[in-house]
């Protein structure tokens, strides 16, 4: 069985744009491909930890798989969920595949450039953690990894980081389909990036200080509608979705689009020709609303003891699949 793969860090709690651009696409295509792919769920933790970690790790990373469940995603056999730290050859093999790139590829990175633009020296861990996220992906062979759009670079370094070693030791990685099969599989137009509320020429990050930017999974209802109506727009005068002219409306559209699982054409459509910008905005802000409230009571209903439960069968398996794949690595390289 081919293998999907994705994570979401758990150094905060999650916004808006980590529930609709990354977490909710998974657990539909998770429910909709599980009898036929293995699909693995991991928080990483260890990529958590090269920024600063709001509030304690292990909260945070049970409260992040208690939202995958909450969205509905269904555990069965072929669906698996485990801490990246609770399986120790995801270290290991970085530091193989850290002797495989070059510092030129790891630089030209824009995830690291952006991080440390203006400081006078950051962690390592920034600069290395795309090495760190392909040997995650390449450990389980996995062929998708659904992702939003500044992470594709990644994929492509993870691409040619497994062709190298497969080049010179034999067919030893799965290497994962281009960024625009994985978009494809997606079945998204793009990768989906919602915009931060004040600045739509930004993402939404739960790392922005301003609170009105981002709307997070544990806003009141009533507060989330509120920021949605403060949201930036623009003086045009006309809803048209054109995220280079018009991006606060564009974000706006979108998001409507999510929230209800609507395709987004549709929503253009509703208001083409419109241009009161204040009825679009009560509209997204009813729909967020609704949603976070029926998101807030699901949660309320999943305890720690059952997210553990499930971790602790999920890195059984993953330490199962991982250590198999790391001791054939290991044994190309004249290490075993």
């Amino acid at each position: 069985m081919k293998t999907i793969l994705t994570g979401i860090r758990s150094n905060s709690i999650l916004t808006l744009g980590n529930y609709l651009g990354a977490l909710l696409p998974m657990v539909r295509l998770a429910n909709e491909h599980s009898k036929d792919y293995n699909v693995n769920i991991f928080v990483p933790d260890l990529h958590s930890i090269i920024s600063e970690v709001d509030g304690d790790l292990r909260e945070n990373t049970i409260r992040t798989l208690k939202y995958y469940l909450a969205a509905g995603l269904q555990i069965n056999e072929n669906v698996h969920i485990y801490r990246q730290s609770r399986v120790p050859a995801h270290s290991e093999l970085c530091w193989i595949l850290d002797c495989v790139a070059t510092m030129g590829e790891t630089s030209r990175m824009i995830q690291f450039k952006e991080k440390s633009k203006g400081q006078e020296s950051c962690n390592v861990g920034i600069f290395n953690y795309p090495i760190l996220m392909a040997a995650d992906i390449l450990l389980y062979d996995a062929t998708y990894v659904p992702i939003g759009e500044d992470q594709f670079q990644h994929i492509e370094l993870t691409r040619n980081l497994a062709m190298r070693v497969n080049h010179k030791y034999g067919d030893i990685f799965t290497v994962p389909v281009s960024t625009a099969e994985q978009v494809k599989f997606m079945e998204i137009d793009n990768g989906i990036r919602i915009r931060d509320l004040l600045n739509p020429e930004k993402k939404m990050s739960k790392s922005t200080k301003a609170e009105n930017s981002k709307i997070m999974l544990d806003d009141a209802p009533e507060v989330a509608a509120k920021k949605i109506m403060s949201a930036t727009t623009d003086s045009l005068g006309k809803i048209k979705f054109d995220m280079w002219a018009q991006p606060g409306i564009s974000n706006l559209l979108q998001i409507e689009a999510l929230v209800n699982n609507v395709p987004l054409q549709d929503v253009i459509s509703t208001w083409a020709g419109e241009t009161r910008y204040g009825d679009l905005k009560k509209k997204v802000a009813e729909s967020v609303s609704t949603m976070l409230a029926d998101f807030q009571a699901n949660l309320e209903t999943i305890s720690d003891e059952q997210v553990i439960s499930l971790l602790e069968k999920g890195e059984a398996y993953a330490n199962v699949v991982a250590n198999e794949k790391l001791h054939e690595v290991q044994q190309a390289f004249q290490l075993r």
